[in-house]
C-alpha cells in the first residue's frame, strides 16, 4: 500500500509540474500573441488558441497516466489505457474498465488531480478573459 501511496504522490507530482508548465508556455504565447485584423477577431483568435493549448496540456496529462497504466498492465493496450485516464481525469467514470485491485486507489487519485487541474485552467482561462476585458475597457 506504501508503494501506491508513493506512486500515486509521484504521478500527481508530475501531473502538475506538467500543467504549471503548459500554464507557463501558454501565458507567454498569450503576451505575445498579435493578431491582424479587428479586435473582434482578435480576441476570438485568442480564446481558441488558449483553449486549444488547454486542451493539450490536460491530454499530456492524461497521456501519462494512461503510459503508466498501461505500462504496469493494469489495462490490456494503450487505446484502453488511455480510454480510461480520460474518463477518470475528467470524473465521467463509466465503470466500463477498472483496474486491477491493487491498482484502484490510483483511479481515484487520478480523478481527484483531474478535477483540481480542470480548475485551474478554468481559473486561468478567466484571469485571461478578464485581463482582455480589462484591456479593452481601458482603451475605450
Amino acid at each position: 500500500m506504501a508503494s501506491i501511496v508513493f506512486i500515486a504522490l509521484c504521478l500527481v507530482a508530475v501531473t502538475v509540474f506538467i500543467h504549471a508548465m503548459g500554464l507557463a508556455i501558454t501565458y507567454k504565447i498569450f503576451a505575445r500573441m498579435t493578431t491582424r485584423g479587428s479586435e473582434f477577431t482578435r480576441i476570438i483568435l485568442q480564446v481558441i488558441s488558449i483553449t486549444w493549448l488547454l486542451i493539450v496540456i490536460h491530454a499530456v496529462e492524461i497521456s501519462g497516466w494512461a503510459v503508466f497504466y498501461w505500462w504496469q498492465d493494469c489495462l490490456p493496450d494503450l487505446e484502453s489505457a488511455f480510454y480510461f485516464s480520460s474518463v477518470t481525469y475528467t470524473t465521467i467514470g463509466y465503470g466500463d474498465l477498472l483496474l486491477p485491485l491493487q491498482w484502484r486507489m490510483l483511479g481515484a487519485v487520478e480523478g481527484l488531480t483531474g478535477i483540481l487541474m480542470c480548475g485551474l485552467s478554468t481559473a486561468y482561462f478567466f484571469a485571461v478573459v478578464s485581463h482582455m476585458y480589462k484591456v479593452r475597457s481601458n482603451n475605450d
